[in-house]
């Protein structure tokens, strides 16, 4: 089966029945305040362009609108999810106010916020 035909069948799949049998995993890291979680940037953002990264199986690279009238650029390892083309023109949210990190000899500003939908289906 392709990645598209896979990709279409886990959202087909994806039902109140699913939503029913989610088991939520035992929180094993340290809590943080509600001052410390308010200072997260969270910003709706459109996907201007995305790319697979060369040498990289799972990294995309993301060219965002975030509003505030630059450009910004944010890796995820998504690819084994989606298509860079799938993403071009969808809105997401990311994390923006969390300090650059160098990727496979890029910079990223930010992280999305995704969850696992189905055993080992991620979702932006």
């Amino acid at each position: 089966m392709d990645k598209m035909a896979e990709k279409e069948e886990v959202t087909a799949e994806t039902s109140t029945e699913d939503a029913e049998k989610v088991v939520v995993e035992p929180y094993d890291a340290a809590d943080i305040d509600f001052d410390t979680f308010c200072k997260s940037d969270m910003r709706v953002v459109k996907v201007k362009d995305c790319v697979a990264v060369k040498k990289s199986k799972k990294l995309l690279q993301f060219t965002l609108d975030d509003g505030s009238g630059t450009d910004r650029t944010i890796l995820s390892g998504m690819h084994p999810y989606y298509e860079p083309e799938e993403l071009v023109g969808k809105t997401l949210v990311a994390i923006v106010n969390i300090p650059p990190r160098a990727m496979m000899g890029i910079e990223s500003h930010g992280m999305f916020l995704s969850a696992e939908c189905k055993k080992g289906k991620m979702r932006l």
